[in-house]
């Protein structure tokens, strides 16, 4: 799983997805979109997307024997590289998929989303994190890894090396995922001390799914440099600054982007990185209302956010990419327009804005020191003469 290098001839994949009754084929054509920007995000290039309706993904081989002799053939006309599954495949699944590809490379979502990770963590933090991520993903699959050892063992009764050699690395891994969960709280209660040691401030995070500008609402606000890029997982490191609006002071985070069908493990394992999610006072939920599919982001973004235990924090919804959008017949909105409609009426604060083109920041500016100042009164009364003032625009 390691870095993507500039100067290696770029991967070439085939995606495969299945449509369920629980999902419409136009809802797995968006994930599997979504499956081939992660795929470029990690450095692929895809050749060929296939999807299968079926009641329940085949439990040997994820796709019925008919579309993978299809998927097979194709992949072998074309010299493809990789084979992408547009879910977590199961230890058997991946195993008699190896048998059929040989010598291609069977890849499912987690294992590319952890790929990316492995490339994106910066700090030792993350770096640990995704380490155990990996080990974790891996430790169920081993036999996989041992497939080509299966034509040198005997019929029954006979104990091949393969299997020796499986249980051999599945203590290391035991092993290794312990040092691993050691080295994470040692991390987290360094962090813990930190967070500590910034006493009262108010604490606002940005939250949402990821490519959707987060990062970039946080150059803007905090006049700091965040890395941003149009890919996915650009941050994964939660970033703080301090920040101050009218004289009141408070801390801002970035944090890591949700996305659909995060793999659990990883889940578990960024809770410590997502502690300033938990531990904040607002969250600002950044949606990309351009992008066709934004209501499903918002229902993932605020499942994942029950699952860490925050869904019911003070919330601002901010619905960025204005300039982006497209009504119906791909009319254009005004900023009146925008806060007519359900979305406004249905998230409540609603702010529309554009952090590329700068438009409406300034009522996002005020939502914030509003509610931070609420909070900061609250905590400390005697500071009301200094924060009694209405809200200043600020100039450039």
């Amino acid at each position: 799983m390691g870095n993507y290098s500039t100067a290696r001839k770029q991967e070439r994949a085939v995606l495969v997805g299945v449509v369920t009754p629980d999902e419409t084929e136009l809802q797995e054509r968006e994930y599997l979109d979504e499956l081939a920007f992660l795929a470029e995000t990690a450095g692929a290039e895809t050749i060929k997307i296939f999807m299968q309706k079926l009641q329940r993904p085949d439990s040997k081989t994820f796709v019925g024997s008919g579309k993978l002799e299809e998927i097979i053939e194709y992949v072998q006309a074309e010299e493809a590289d990789m084979v992408i599954f547009d879910d977590e495949l199961s230890p058997s699944q991946l195993r008699n998929l190896g048998r059929e590809f040989k010598e291609i490379k069977i890849l499912d979502r987690s294992n590319l989303i952890l790929d990316i990770f492995a490339n994106r963590a910066q700090t030792a933090q993350a770096k640990t994190q995704v380490e155990l991520a990996q080990y974790q993903y891996l430790l169920p699959r081993l036999t996989r890894m041992w497939t080509h050892l299966e034509r040198q063992r005997g019929g029954i009764g006979m104990r091949g090396p393969g299997e020796s050699q499986i249980e051999t690395d599945r203590r290391i891994i035991l092993d290794k995922i312990a040092l691993l969960k050691e080295r994470l709280e040692k991390i987290d209660k360094q962090n813990a001390t930190q967070r500590k040691n910034r006493g009262e401030l108010v604490r606002v995070a940005l939250v949402g799914y990821t490519n959707v500008g987060k990062s970039t609402i946080m150059n803007m606000l905090s006049k700091s440099e965040v890395f941003a890029e149009n890919k996915l997982f650009a941050t994964l490191d939660t970033t703080v600054r301090k920040m101050v609006i009218n004289n009141l002071p408070f801390l801002l985070s970035d944090t890591v982007g949700f996305i659909r069908k995060l793999p659990h493990h990883l889940v578990e394992c960024f809770k410590s990185t997502l502690a300033e999610v938990r531990e904040a006072d607002i969250l600002i939920h950044v949606a990309d209302i351009s992008h066709p599919n934004f209501e499903d982001h918002i229902i993932t973004v605020n499942e994942t956010l029950k699952e860490l235990g925050a869904r019911d924090k003070e919330m601002i919804t901010v619905f960025n990419k204005i300039d982006a959008y497209k009504g119906e017949g791909d009319t254009t909105l005004s900023l009146e327009d925008f806060k007519s409609t359900w979305m406004a009426k249905h998230n409540s604060p609603a702010i529309f804005i554009s952090a590329k083109d700068r438009l409406n920041i300034d009522s996002l500016r005020k939502e914030i020191y509003e509610r931070a100042k609420a909070i900061h009164l609250s905590r400390f009364p005697y500071d009301g003469l200094l924060y009694n003032m209405d809200y200043v625009e600020e100039t450039e």
